[in-house]
């Protein structure tokens, strides 16, 4: 596994960032950047990368108790990374954004395409078709994921949502549905009813 300092000057996340910006980042080089080092045990790179999965698991639940259980993340990383993560909350939330569109989505999520797994997520939506929530609902294989509609549904109903938008990404970078995406997309539509 490479270390930053393996990198070339111009891969390292800070310097790309500084020449490129921010956008053109992937997400474990963008925390890198917000934890600044690693431990002796573990690279900056694969800290941020046990991060995310727990972040991507947890999402908005997510606590500093969850991130200091990670071996090398002690409070003050997790204090950074909560606070970094409040800081942006507090001043640019999905929630308001207006789905007019099926393309109005792919801000939420065009980060997941540089993802190794598939992730499954849901964006609740109001009677304004504003955002309410997004939340990944579960973390499969390279080629598959599952979603069940009770863990779809649950907090969507609990927050009194009018509809919801269901997406995954496809790692291998297939765009054609699966016969098991067809599957689960014909299972969330089905009645209540059959939800055993």
């Amino acid at each position: 596994m490479k270390t930053i300092k393996d990198l070339p000057l111009h891969d390292r996340p800070r310097e790309k960032l500084l020449k490129r910006g921010a956008s053109y980042l992937s997400d474990q080089e963008l925390l890198a950047i917000i934890l600044g080092k690693g431990t002796k045990k573990a690279d900056v790179l694969s800290l941020s990368r046990k991060i995310i999965k727990i972040i991507d698991e947890k999402g908005l639940s997510c606590t500093v108790r969850d991130l200091t259980e990670i071996d090398g993340i002690g409070n003050a990383k997790a204090a950074t990374i909560a606070a970094a993560f409040e800081f942006v909350g507090r001043r640019i939330k999905p929630e308001g954004l207006k789905i007019k569109f099926p393309a109005d989505v792919l801000p939420l999520i065009q980060h997941y395409t540089d993802r190794k797994q598939e992730h499954f997520l849901y964006i609740s939506i109001n009677g304004a078709n504003e955002v309410m929530s997004f939340r990944v609902v579960s973390i499969g294989l390279v080629n598959k994921s599952h979603a069940h509609p009770r863990e779809v549904y649950a907090d969507v109903i609990s927050e009194r949502a009018s509809a919801v938008i269901v997406a995954h990404n496809h790692p291998q970078g297939e765009f054609k549905p699966s016969d098991e995406d067809i599957q689960i997309t014909r299972q969330l539509k089905k009645p209540p009813i059959y939800w055993g």
